[in-house]
């Protein structure tokens, strides 16, 4: 992999490398773009192969971040990071305060809080050598737990797909195949329960699963499927809320879905590409970055002084915005992934032009 290509490619201003031996931290920040504000952008911690998968997904997800900020309309541009080890085991309270101290000499360009393999308590640690961590804990200043409005916008994003498709948002007997129940999964189950659907799950982490079962009613739990089975299950709709590029051409031709609408970031590998397999089998496809907005909503709020009042209301809005997605694909006769992608780039651009007026 050319880096400076790849930059090129993904139209990023920055990426950062940093290392403390002490620790064992090994991490990449990838600032996309800064148009619209600083780079805001969560922090995943993985097990990566190596430094080249590592690198390919915090390109992927800071680009992706860029397109969520400006669909939620927030004075945020687009950024990432990623450490370099298994969550479950590689954690230690100096490694984030490392981390900590890295993020802060980037002077404000990035913020950060939890993704997928941290939490909120990691960042604890961090805030005692920077300001730039959000999504931090109540005790501690913060806005709490973001799995909340994302798991919330989720569900609306459900809720206008099912409009779409039945010219109603009633789920009661629908069925849906839930991929990956930590989280942000297990609270996407926990609504569609409520709301009366039908749920199968699967994930990579028995704990995840033993609790989603445990919290759910047998009448509503269709089934535990093995990872690999998930993609076939004949449903109304697949609800990926684990890792991205699982839309790609192995997974495709097995859906036997009506819609996809989910929380994890760049589900489609390539976008152009299998966003056209998508609208060609009239599968009908929630873009992600619009409507996993919740969790970086309330963080960005949080930037500017927390009202929940303010960010449950903007999460709300995430239906109305998809359905005016799904008319523009319509009307255009595009898929929804360059429908929501158009939209983005015109109020970027409206942004820059503002921008160009000194004060």
């Amino acid at each position: 992999m050319g880096i400076f290509d790849e930059m090129a490619k993904y139209g990023h201003e920055q990426i950062h490398f940093f290392q403390h031996r002490g620790t064992n931290l090994k991490a990449i920040v990838a600032i996309h773009n800064t148009v619209m504000g600083p780079a805001l952008g969560g922090c995943r911690m993985r097990p990566y192969a190596d430094e080249q998968e590592a690198l390919f997904d915090v390109l992927r997800l800071s680009r992706g971040m860029t397109y969520k900020c400006g669909v939620a309309d927030v004075d945020n541009g687009g950024g990432k990071s990623v450490l370099i080890g298994d969550p479950h085991t590689d954690k230690t309270p100096e490694m984030f305060r490392a981390f900590g101290r890295f993020v802060e000499g980037l002077g404000g360009r990035f913020y950060t809080g939890t993704d997928v393999g941290t939490t909120p308590q990691d960042f604890v640690h961090s805030q005692r050598e920077s300001s730039r961590f959000v999504g931090l804990p109540l005790e501690y200043g913060g806005s709490g737990n973001t799995a909340i409005p994302t798991a919330l916008g989720i569900f609306q994003g459900i809720r206008a797909t099912a409009r779409e498709l039945w010219g109603h948002e009633d789920l009661t007997g629908k069925t849906f195949a839930v991929q990956g129940v930590g989280k942000v999964g297990a609270l996407v189950v926990d609504h569609l329960v409520k709301a009366g659907g039908l749920v199968y799950i699967t994930d990579v982490y028995q704990p995840f699963l033993d609790a989603v079962v445990d919290a759910t009613p047998t009448a509503h739990m269709l089934g535990v499927v093995s990872p690999n089975d998930i993609y076939g299950l004949e449903v109304d709709m697949f609800i990926p809320c684990a890792l991205g590029a699982i839309l790609n051409d192995e997974t495709i031709p097995n859906l036997n879905c009506k819609a996809v609408v989910g929380s994890a970031n760049n589900q489609m590998l390539d976008p152009e590409r299998h966003g056209a397999m998508l609208h060609e089998r009239g599968i009908l496809f929630a873009p992600d970055y619009l409507v996993n907005a919740g969790g970086l909503i309330q963080v960005a709020d949080e930037m500017k002084g927390y009202v929940p009042e303010r960010v449950l209301a903007k999460t709300n809005s995430i239906y109305e915005m998809l359905l005016q997605i799904y008319k523009h694909s319509k009307e255009q006769n595009i898929p929804t992934w360059l429908a929501a992608d158009s939209l983005v780039e015109e109020r970027i651009a409206r942004v820059k032009d503002l921008k160009s007026v000194r004060i």
